[in-house]
């Protein structure tokens, strides 16, 4: 009887640290919307591409809205902004920053 109490009284402990610890690594998209800024530039205040940018390096700029970004793993995102694709260039964004502005990103969804 005495195991058992030990047992579920461990598991609980445990588990409410593991909980703990997953919340306080947890992305932050308010932080990451202070990150996007030097996003803006190219893919607009709110996600949804400059035009004139797009003109400018002769390509399309998806909305970070549309369902083929939003789409895309965290992992995918990340490797984008930090090594670049296309015609973007990478950006000097890493820990926990890179995984704020990705999750600022994954609000933009409609």
């Amino acid at each position: 009887m005495k195991l058992s109490l030990r047992k579920t009284i461990a598991t609980v402990v445990l588990g409410g640290f593991a909980s703990l610890c997953g919340t306080a690594m947890a992305a932050d998209a308010a932080a990451g919307k202070a990150v996007y800024a030097k996003c803006k530039t190219c893919h607009g205040a709110n996600g949804e591409g400059n035009p004139a940018m797009a003109k400018v390096f002769k390509t399309e700029i998806k909305p970070l809205s549309d369902p083929e970004v939003q789409g895309m793993s965290d992992a995918d995102l990340k490797k984008i902004v930090s090594d670049g694709k296309g015609k973007m260039k990478p950006v000097a964004v890493s820990g926990a920053d890179l995984d704020n502005v990705v999750a600022y990103v994954k609000t933009l969804k409609k």
